[in-house]
């Protein structure tokens, strides 16, 4: 039997890399998915190759900043499947690349909104859905950026990041014995859209890779293995974990 069956997921950032990926994932092993992203073109295409696989999915567009957007995920998982069991708050955005002192106040906010604070509205309507259910599993994607390893030109992003590892063990430790696990999932360097927008040329590339203890980049797939192990039964005595998936890139010095 697959390892969600019978369970419900939420995904947000669901458009593309990893959250898309993660989706995929999910609804293979079992899970009726709501996904979750800005572009509803194509979240509408991860729905329809979800569905052309045999699994079931419904996508909701809107900006994770928006407090009604997490209300009507919530509220779409219940009434559409019956419940939610699982949530991974995946949608992020790196901002621009820029000294600290260079940093906008109004880039600053729009990167702490997107990463930290939709992150948060995401687990405030979401663990009363869990509870109700007689618990869950709530995961945040962060980094190793702002946790292991400090970037230059990525104050916002790290900061925000880092702060989702924060808001996770508070999460873990206010709601863990009513059986809301909430776990941090670090993903090194990935493969993705987002990235590609960050790593610009063969040079950057090449830098990114060799970071990492494997010399190489994550797939998007290759994360989302990670998530599928934190939403299932599989890790039942985890919570509160910064949970690093990272290629070697916090420990490598060559």
């Amino acid at each position: 039997m697959a390892i969600l069956t019978g369970k419900v997921a939420l995904v947000t950032g669901a458009s593309s890399g990893i959250g898309e990926a993660t989706a995929k994932l999910f609804a293979h092993e079992g899970a009726c998915v709501v996904v979750s992203a800005r572009r509803s073109a194509e979240l509408e295409r991860v729905v329809a190759e979800i569905a052309s696989a045999g699994g079931e999915a419904v996508a909701v567009a809107g900006d994770v900043a928006d407090e009604a957007l997490h209300q009507t995920l919530v509220v779409t998982a219940v009434e559409r499947f019956g419940g939610l069991d699982i949530a991974l708050n995946n949608a992020g955005a790196i901002g621009l690349n820029e000294p600290t002192p260079d940093i906008a106040l109004e880039r600053w906010r729009a990167t702490i909104e997107t990463n930290l604070t939709g992150a948060f509205l995401g687990a405030k309507h979401q663990i009363p859905a869990m509870i109700a259910r007689g618990g869950g599993s709530l995961i945040f994607v962060s980094t190793f950026v702002g946790h292991t390893v400090g970037m230059p030109g990525m104050a916002a992003y790290a900061a925000a990041k880092a702060g989702v590892v924060g808001l996770s063990k508070v999460i873990a430790a206010e709601w863990s014995a009513k059986g809301v696990r909430c776990n941090a999932l670090l993903p090194g360097g990935t493969d993705t859209p987002a990235g590609r927008e960050f790593a610009t040329s063969p040079e950057i590339i090449a830098f990114v890779e060799g970071m990492h203890a494997m010399k190489r980049m994550a797939a998007p797939e290759e994360i989302a293995r990670a998530a599928l192990f934190l939403a299932s039964d599989a890790s039942s005595f985890m919570t509160g974990a910064a949970m690093l998936v990272d290629g070697g890139v916090s420990i490598n010095k060559t």
